[in-house]
């Protein structure tokens, strides 16, 4: 049965993050990496099955307030362009940072979707202090992209907690040989867990609802999300 949860825009040192926590919160916690919609409405979906799931869940804002909610995805698109690697990953330490102090939690984890799975796979690497890795068909291209200064392939083989990375078959925008190499540098770990989800079928970005025309996306989130969940309180709680 879901739990009640409470949701809210707050500021942490000067950013702005959506924050969704069940009515009774525990020790667990899941920083949300979005795609590039920002915050807009399914992310906040996003948030709160989380948090239904009994888990205290802070969005990180890429974009600061604007979401494809009120813009176009051409808007999305250019701001998604002007993201520096190492001005994002400080900003959702910054967001961990308050998860661990103020919101008092003892387990946290990181999920992202698209842009936010390319992050996540990165944070992981950086930040020790995760419980977990929950990286949604992540947007790796082949070709680092002029705004990427951090390298996902590098940095994967170096996370130290579970991770959990789910690929669509029919992403035309991460060839299926990325998709292998990222498995190859989890699966080159020792000391924690990789979990490694292919859907031949579903296509970039089939966590979200407007893909959900297509039935084999709709099929691949209804298989997934549970999976996902039960991995995240596994690791949280």
């Amino acid at each position: 049965m879901a739990e009640e949860i409470d949701t809210s825009t707050i500021g942490v040192g000067g950013l702005g993050a959506y924050l969704a926590r069940p009515a009774e919160p525990t020790g667990a916690g899941m920083l949300l990496l979005p795609m590039i919609t920002g915050i807009g409405q399914r992310v906040r979906e996003f948030a709160a099955e989380l948090a239904e799931a009994g888990v205290t869940t802070l969005s990180w804002d890429p974009f600061h307030g604007v979401s494809m909610d009120d813009h176009e995805l051409d808007t999305m698109v250019e701001l998604m362009h002007g993201l520096d690697d190492e001005t994002c990953l400080a900003e959702m330490q910054r967001l961990l940072d308050h998860m661990f102090g103020e919101l008092g939690l003892t387990k946290v984890g990181v999920i992202g979707y698209c842009l936010g799975g390319r992050f996540a796979l990165l944070l992981g690497a950086r930040d020790e202090r995760l419980a977990n890795v929950v990286a949604y068909h992540p947007t790796v291209p082949a070709t680092p992209a002029d705004n990427h200064t951090a390298d996902p392939f590098e940095q994967t083989p170096r996370i130290g907690a579970p991770v959990m990375m789910l690929y669509p078959g029919q992403d035309t925008i991460v060839p299926h040989e990325v998709f292998a190499k990222l498995q190859e540098g989890l699966q080159s770990r020792t000391g924690a867990a990789s979990i490694v989800h292919l859907y031949p079928e579903a296509h970039h970005g089939f966590s979200d609802t407007r893909s959900h025309g297509a039935e084999v996306n709709e099929a691949a989130y209804a298989v997934s999300q549970p999976q996902v969940l039960s991995f995240v309180r596994a690791t949280t709680t």
